[in-house]
């Protein structure tokens, strides 16, 4: 395990926004995490089964412990990669479910659905991360 200065930029700006994303849901409302809630069953069917307010605290602690991670230059870039990765693919899924966010064709964002289009770069520093090899200077 090394740190390399050129993975800091994608863990930074990467780990900087999740985290902050999940501290401004530590208080949701009912309401607003209901919203979110409502968004997710659209890919996660499963999740009904939780409260709108237990959904809105897992989905907070959730961001706030990757987005720490990702801050942490301690931990292996492959688990904080895949982490990311998994995190980014589901988000990138609820967008492309959830009806309104798309054109027609299923992939170029509306209007209403280009804030959670970015998703998809997040998955790409995911991968980054997750898929690069192992160099003899790393």
């Amino acid at each position: 395990m090394s740190f390399a200065l050129h993975r800091l930029p994608l863990r930074l700006t990467a780990g900087a926004f999740i985290l902050n994303s999940g501290l401004n849901k530590l208080n949701l409302d009912a309401e607003s995490a209901g919203g979110l809630q409502q968004m997710a069953l659209n890919a996660f069917p499963q999740l009904e089964q939780l409260s709108a307010e237990d959904f809105g605290q897992y989905l907070a602690a959730g961001e706030i412990t990757l987005g720490a991670s990702l801050l942490a230059p301690f931990l292996p870039r492959k688990l904080v990669g895949l982490g990311l990765t998994a995190f980014a693919a589901s988000l990138v899924w609820v967008y492309l479910r959830t009806p309104g966010m798309t054109e027609d064709d299923g992939i170029r964002p509306t209007q209403a659905g280009i804030g959670m289009a970015k998703d998809v770069f997040l998955l790409g520093i995911g991968l980054a991360l997750l898929l690069e090899k192992k160099s003899a200077t790393a």
